[in-house]
């Protein structure tokens, strides 16, 4: 049962990786996943993973080489709590709608760093409590615990 993700009941996760994975799917086309490697337990790390290009199945989470599940980052992130990535030019014009701003190019760039950074707080405080996996014809629902710090690799 060890290469059985049906085992599996919780994956821990660093914020910082389900946040870097969220961001880097929406402003490039690399696809990190949140990767969990065989054998299989009830509580399993879920790491950041970037596999390459990859068609990514509809029904198996599972990578058919590994046997590694290759968790989508949107599945640990409720979705609707999350704001519009902002960006550059959104920033410039909040910018100069401020009346007690006065534009220029420092405090743009300022100001769009400070969007950035909330946008990923709120993708952090959007993490579910749990995701579904998808295996084999059917899913597994597993608790997820989120780790504070860095990722580890």
């Amino acid at each position: 049962m060890a290469d059985d993700p049906r085992t599996v009941r919780s994956l821990a996760v660093t914020v910082g990786d389900v946040v870097a994975a969220y961001e880097t799917r929406r402003r490039s086309s690399r696809r990190p996943v949140l990767r969990v490697t065989p054998p299989f337990s009830g509580r399993m790390r879920a790491r950041l993973h970037d596999p390459g290009p990859a068609d990514e199945s509809e029904a198996d989470d599972r990578n058919p080489e590994t046997g590694a599940l290759h968790v989508p980052p949107a599945r640990f992130v409720a979705e609707a709590d999350v704001p519009a990535y902002p960006t550059p030019d959104a920033t410039e014009d909040a910018l100069r709608a401020d009346p007690d701003a006065e534009f220029s190019v420092e405090r743009h760039r300022e100001r769009h760093v400070e969007a950035v950074e909330a946008w990923r707080a709120a993708v952090g405080e959007s993490i579910a409590a749990s995701v579904v996996l998808r295996v084999g014809d059917g899913t597994h629902r597993v608790e997820v615990k989120t780790l504070d710090g860095p990722s580890v690799g």
